[in-house]
C-alpha cells in the first residue's frame, strides 16, 4: 500500500477507537441492565436511543471490515505483506472483538436488551440478528485459531514492528498503542484454544506452503473477520467503477463547486443511509481552477495547497491524460482533499451543478476547505460540526453562501442532510440543478439535459 493509503488506513483505525469509546460511555449512559430487567422491556425512548447507537457501531464495524477487506485486495500474496499492513489489520480486529465482547458483558445476561438488539428495524437500516452475528464471531473455532496465530506473530515480534512502523509514517504509532491495550481481548479461552488447535492442526501445514512468518501472521488478522465480510458487501468480489470512456467523459465535464451523487452497487453501506444514492463528495476542481477562482491564498485554502499539489502530481503519474480534479469527500477516515478518481471509483454517478455565480463558488469552497481533515460522522449528525458525514460537507460549504438557507429535514431521528435530499433540491431548481448522470440501470450512457433530470426524477419518486 502506497504511503497515504496507509494513513488513510491508520486514521480510519485511529478514528474509530476514540469514537468506540464514546459509544460505550453513550450506552452505559442509556442503559441500566438490571433496572431493564425489572421492568420487562426497553421503554420507546430508550429504544430510539439504542437504535441510534446500534446503527453508529454497525457503521464503525463495517466501516474496519471494509477497512481490512481493502487490505487483502492489495496484498495479493502474502510474501508481499508489510508490518504496517500487519499492524492495521491487527488493531482493527482487535477493535472489532473487543466492541463485540462488550456487547456481550453488558447485555447477554439481559435476555429482554439482547433480543431488542436482534430486532431488525428497516428505517434505520439494521438488519435482523446483529447481537447473534456479532457473537458468532467471538465463538468461532477459527477466528480463535486465526487470533492466535497473529497475536503470537505480534507478541514475538512486537520491538520490530513498532520500529518499522515509527521509521515508516510517524502518524502510524498509535497502533501499536491500540494493540497492546487490547492484547489481552485477543486471547482465546484455554478451552477454545485447545478445539481450535485439534480442529485446524491438519490444514495448517497447507497454509504454510508459500508464505512467510508476517505473510501468515497478516492473513491470520484478516481471516479473524472474513466472516463480517458479508456485512461489507452483498457480492464479494465487485469492484465498483465507471467504464474507462464514461470515466473520461464524466472527468472532463465537472466543474469547481459541483456535487457528485454516488452509488457503489452491492455494498451493505448502501442500507446504512436513506435513498438509493448514498453517497456524496464536493468538486474543488483542479489547482488550476483555485487559481481562477481567487482563493488559492485563502487562509483555510493555503495551509493545505501543498497536500493538493501531491494529490494531483500522483494523479498525473498514473495517468498523464486525464484532468486532475480535486474533490473534497468525507469517508471513513474523515474529511479528505482527494482525487476525483475517488468518487468516481462508484458504478453510477449524478453530477449537481450549483446555481451560483463564480465568486459564491469560490466562497462555498473556501468553507469547504475549513473542515479538511476532521473524522468522519457515524452518528449522522448535523447539529455538532467535529465529526462530518459526506453530504455534511456539502451542506457546510453552501450553507449561507450568498445568504442561502438549507433546511436540515430529520432523519433517523436526527436533523441531518441525506444524498436523496440534495437531489430533490435539484430537481425543484433549488441551489442545483441537474447536470449529468451515468447510470447502467438506465441505458449505460452518459446522460446531459433533459434526459438526466428524467433518471433522477424516476429513481427519487420510488424512495
Amino acid at each position: 500500500m502506497a504511503d497515504s493509503q496507509l494513513l488513510a488506513a491508520a486514521r480510519t483505525v485511529i478514528q474509530i477507537d476514540d469514537y468506540f469509546t464514546q459509544l460505550k460511555s453513550e450506552a452505559a449512559a442509556i442503559f441500566d441492565a438490571v433496572k431493564v430487567a425489572e421492568v420487562g422491556y426497553v421503554t420507546a425512548s430508550q429504544e430510539l436511543a439504542v437504535r441510534q447507537l446500534q446503527l453508529s457501531y454497525w457503521k464503525s464495524r463495517v466501516a474496519l471490515l471494509e477497512l481490512i477487506d481493502e487490505i487483502r485486495g492489495r496484498v495479493h500474496r502474502p510474501e508481499a505483506a508489510t508490518p504496517e499492513e500487519f499492524l492495521i489489520a491487527l488493531a482493527a480486529a482487535a477493535l472489532l472483538v473487543d466492541s463485540a465482547r462488550y456487547l456481550r458483558e453488558q447485555f447477554h445476561r439481559t435476555t429482554v436488551v439482547r433480543r431488542k438488539l436482534d430486532e431488525p428495524d428497516p428505517v434505520y437500516g439494521i438488519p435482523p440478528r446483529m447481537y447473534d452475528d456479532v457473537q458468532r464471531s467471538l465463538v468461532s473455532v477459527g477466528n480463535a485459531w486465526h487470533l492466535w496465530q497473529a497475536t503470537r506473530y505480534y507478541d514475538a515480534h512486537r520491538q520490530r514492528l513498532a520500529e518499522a512502523e515509527a521509521e515508516a509514517v510517524a502518524q502510524l504509532t498509535p497502533l501499536v498503542d491500540i494493540i497492546d491495550r487490547l492484547r489481552d481481548r485477543l486471547r482465546p479461552s484455554l478451552w477454545m484454544f485447545l478445539r481450535t488447535r485439534l480442529r485446524v492442526r491438519g490444514r495448517r501445514a497447507v497454509r504454510r506452503i508459500g508464505r512467510d512468518m508476517l505473510g501468515r501472521a497478516l492473513y491470520a488478522a484478516q481471516e479473524v473477520v472474513s466472516t463480517g465480510m458479508a456485512e461489507v458487501t452483498v457480492r464479494p468480489g465487485h469492484r465498483p467503477g465507471l467504464p474507462p470512456e464514461i470515466d473520461r467523459e464524466m472527468t472532463a465535464l465537472v466543474q469547481p463547486g459541483d456535487v457528485l451523487v454516488v452509488r457503489k452497487e452491492y455494498a451493505a453501506t448502501n442500507y446504512f443511509l436513506p435513498g438509493y444514492w448514498p453517497h456524496a463528495a464536493l468538486v474543488i476542481g483542479s489547482l488550476d481552477d483555485l487559481q481562477r477562482l481567487g482563493v488559492a491564498q485563502h487562509e483555510h485554502v493555503a495551509p493545505r495547497w501543498r497536500l493538493c499539489e501531491a494529490i494531483a502530481a500522483e494523479r498525473r503519474e498514473r495517468d498523464s491524460s486525464l484532468p486532475t480534479s480535486l474533490v473534497l469527500e468525507s469517508m471513513k477516515d474523515g474529511v479528505r482533499v482527494r482525487s476525483i478518481a475517488s468518487p468516481l471509483g462508484s458504478d453510477s454517478v449524478i453530477v449537481l451543478r450549483p446555481l451560483l455565480a463564480p465568486a459564491a463558488i469560490g466562497s462555498a469552497i473556501v468553507q469547504a476547505f475549513l473542515h479538511e481533515g476532521k473524522p468522519y460522522d457515524f452518528d449522522f449528525d448535523f447539529t455538532c460540526s467535529h465529526r462530518m458525514v459526506c453530504t455534511e460537507v456539502v451542506y457546510r460549504a453552501y450553507d449561507g453562501v450568498d445568504g442561502l438557507k438549507i433546511e436540515l429535514p430529520r432523519h433517523m431521528g436526527r436533523y441531518a442532510l441525506a444524498a436523496g435530499d440534495l437531489l430533490r433540491m435539484a430537481l425543484a431548481g433549488r441551489l442545483f440543478r441537474v447536470h449529468a448522470v451515468y447510470s447502467p440501470a438506465h441505458g449505460g450512457r452518459l446522460e446531459q439535459g433533459p434526459q438526466a433530470v428524467e433518471i433522477v426524477r424516476s429513481v427519487e419518486g420510488r424512495n
